[in-house]
């Protein structure tokens, strides 16, 4: 079954148990997802649809950031339960140490030795880890490795 039939029959059973949260939050994907397909004319792959899930759940932490500062709690809840249900169709993300050892083989295989050659460390451990870890920690970690 691909994701995005999943998310669809998860948006049903969501309706069926009244769980307004739960589907509520999976309308949003469907909807994100849809808006993609319309806009560039294509059937979504679940690499795609991967994309779209990462990229959302950035919107909600960086959303859930400025509640948490404007002191709105009940709004950084709300972001907070959408992003973890969000997560829940992602491939499980590597640990520190899992993300480090594959930077550290990704920087071997390309030949970086300095901080000159993080795109090309970057570009690589992207393609590679993309699914699996978030391009921010990636970034982060492959820069303390180059340092």
């Amino acid at each position: 079954m691909s994701l995005k039939e999943q998310i669809n029959n998860d948006i049903k059973t969501a309706m069926k148990e009244k769980n307004v949260p739960l589907r509520d939050a999976l309308r949003l994907l469907s909807s994100a997802m849809k808006q993609i397909e319309v806009d560039e004319r294509k059937e979504l792959s679940d690499e795609d649809i991967i994309k779209i899930i990462q990229k959302q759940v950035k919107q909600r932490n960086d959303a859930m950031s400025q509640y948490r500062d404007a002191g709105r709690e009940d709004l950084y809840e709300k972001e907070a339960s959408e992003a973890a249900i969000f997560e829940t169709y992602l491939p499980k993300q590597l640990s520190d140490e899992e993300l480090e050892n594959a930077i550290r083989a990704i920087i071997t295989q390309t030949g970086a030795e300095t901080m000159k050659d993080i795109g090309r460390v970057m570009g690589a451990a992207s393609k590679e880890l993309g699914a699996q870890a978030d391009g921010k920690r990636i970034n982060e970690c492959a820069k303390k490795l180059l340092s």
